[in-house]
């Protein structure tokens, strides 16, 4: 009896210790997506997930300087560079796609996006701008620099620039610093006191795909492969859609 007591003990310790711990990086456009998806894949299984998020250029940098994870998820680009060495190659998936969109302060004019022409005048009329810097590694600041020159407003655009280290560009229009934020959709969508306008033009428009990867270092790689197959499930389109992605 005394054996099979300790037996027990053993085995509800065991159990005890099945959950894992696991950290997420992603990039801030997949960010809203990720807590939902994440909430879900906890309640399901009982582990338990830290997300953590920055520029696809911040979180590549601090991936290939060592930092510890279980997941990740960025652009194919930055991601090529850590598959073998940092990520497992095998498992990479797309994971959704995002545009980039305007927002601006809730009561505000609200500018024309259905061509070229008007978003290009709704930029030129505002006070301030509000974009990710690119030198800080963000996709769309990276991609709306050349934009802005391809427009033909590059020094207009400059001269009252509000240069985003990271985080959401819709907090300058909260604390007034800018009257028009451009950023991914995703991230402009459900800031209090911002209206999300839409996505900018279509003839103008850039796509971001983002994919997940497994760190080949993962402490728990069964509870990672998990979290990475939940995160790319097919069934997430509707969740995707409601924080501004769309399926890849």
């Amino acid at each position: 009896m005394r054996f099979l007591l300790v037996l027990l003990s053993i085995l509800v310790a065991g159990g005890s210790v099945s959950a894992a711990d696991l950290k997420l990086l992603t990039a801030g456009a997949y960010k809203p997506a990720a807590l939902e998806l994440v909430a879900a894949f906890e309640k399901k299984t009982g582990h338990k997930v830290t997300i953590d998020n920055g520029t696809a250029g911040a979180l590549q940098k601090r991936v290939t300087d060592g930092e510890y994870f279980d997941v990740v998820v960025i652009p194919p680009i930055p991601m090529a560079s850590l598959l073998g060495n940092r990520v497992d190659e095998s498992s990479a998936k797309e994971l959704a796609r995002a545009g980039i969109g305007v927002g601006v302060k809730q009561g505000a004019p609200v500018p024309d996006l259905s061509d070229v022409d008007g978003f290009k005048k709704a930029l030129l009329a505002a006070r301030a701008v509000a974009y990710i810097d690119p030198a800080a590694g963000g996709s769309s600041g990276i991609y709306l620099a050349k934009l802005f020159e391809k427009m033909g407003i590059a020094d207009q655009i400059k001269a009252k620039a509000v240069l985003v280290q990271g985080g959401l560009v819709a907090d300058r229009i909260v604390d007034g610093k800018a009257d028009i934020a451009l950023q991914q959709s995703s991230e402009l969508m459900g800031v209090p006191g911002v209206q999300f306008v839409g996505p900018i033009p279509l003839d103008v428009q850039n796509y971001t795909i983002y994919s997940g990867g497994v760190s080949v270092a993962s402490r728990n790689r069964a509870a990672a492969d998990a979290l990475l197959l939940a995160l790319a499930d097919p069934s997430n389109g509707p969740i995707l859609k409601k924080k501004g992605l769309d399926s890849p």
